[in-house]
Formats: C-alpha cells, sequence, structure tokens
C-alpha cells in the first residue's frame, strides 16, 4: 500500500469515526437549515399522492384543507430523528389545532418493515398521535413534495401555499412562531 493511499484511508476513517462531514461527497449529513419561502416565491403544496392507508382521519386533500394552517410532516416510526420530534409536533397540534391548525404526518417508510399498516397503528398509539397520519408506502407524496430528508416539515398557509420548509430535528420554536403568525395567535 502506497503512503498516500494509506493517508487517505485513514482520513477516511476519521471522517467515519468522527461523524465529519466531507464537502461535495456527505451533503445528505449537512444538517438541515430551515428555509423561509417568500410569499412571492411561495408554491402551491401539492396534494397527498398514493396514500394507502389514513390513520385517525377520512382521506385528506390540500383542497379540503384552505382555509386552515397546515404542517405537513414527513417521519417515519423506525427513525429516531423524526421520533425526536413527535413531542414537539404533538405538542403543536394541541396548542393550535382549536385555532385552526391541521397537522397531517405523512409516514413515508424507509424500510420494509416500516410499510406495516398494523406497525404504524402501534407508533401512533405508543406515541400517542391523535392527528391525521396518511401512509405514504410508495412515495408518491414524498416524491410530489420533492422531499429528500427525515423528519421534514412543510407548513402552508390558508391559501394553500407552502411558507415555510424544515429538515431535520429543531427550530421548534421557529415553527411555532410561524404557526402562530398565520393564526394570528399568541405563541
Amino acid at each position: 500500500m502506497t503512503f498516500k493511499l494509506l493517508a487517505v484511508s485513514t482520513a477516511l476513517v476519521g471522517f467515519a469515526v468522527t461523524g465529519a462531514v466531507i464537502p461535495g461527497i456527505c451533503d445528505e449529513a449537512t444538517p438541515a437549515v430551515p428555509v423561509k419561502v417568500a410569499a412571492a416565491q411561495a408554491v402551491t403544496a401539492p396534494d397527498f399522492a398514493g396514500i394507502s392507508n389514513w390513520f385517525n382521519s377520512k382521506p385528506l386533500t390540500i383542497a379540503d384543507l384552505r382555509g386552515k394552517v397546515v404542517l405537513v410532516d414527513f417521519w417515519t416510526y423506525g427513525c429516531v430523528n423524526c421520533v425526536n420530534t413527535l413531542p414537539h409536533v404533538t405538542d403543536l397540534y394541541a396548542k393550535y389545532r382549536d385555532k385552526g391548525l391541521v397537522v397531517v404526518g405523512v409516514h413515508t417508510p424507509e424500510f420494509p418493515f416500516e410499510r406495516s399498516a398494523s406497525n404504524v397503528q402501534a407508533a401512533l398509539k405508543r406515541h400517542g398521535i391523535t392527528y391525521p397520519v396518511a401512509q405514504d408506502n410508495e412515495s408518491k407524496t414524498w416524491n410530489a413534495y420533492r422531499n429528500q430528508y427525515w423528519p421534514a416539515q412543510y407548513i402552508i398557509d390558508q391559501s394553500g401555499k407552502i411558507v415555510f420548509q424544515h429538515e431535520g430535528e429543531g427550530r421548534y420554536d421557529e415553527i411555532d412562531r410561524t404557526v402562530a403568525k398565520l393564526l394570528n395567535a399568541n405563541s
């Protein structure tokens, strides 16, 4: 093994062990930064597509939800980061549901065992989720939103436009303030 090859191999092992990010190679590990969409640039939220099951609700459409503020939360129960966000999403729902917030969880599985409706139902019970959840086993809603990460949140205003997007954990206060502002509520 040449010295150069040994040095590169050692560096790569070091990056892997420490969790460091190699720009251009490990972009998926880059910390998520929320994207605020200006009103003039806001895009209409795609509809829910290819949903195999609805939990806690009859089937919903974005058109049905006009006039409401909607938080679309992409998650899967096998994702630790997703599970870490669930208490914040359920708290937000409890805080604002009577003021016009609708939370729609979009459960998009990463692994085959996450496709089971009974496993999703058990996860909803385990995490105390009472808001509507769409089971997106074929990733059609995921693709319609051009989503790339678990978890990811999209806030949709009363006219059906995406006005806020965030990938990953955190930014809970900012999400709360955005929802409160759209609802004209005090957070």
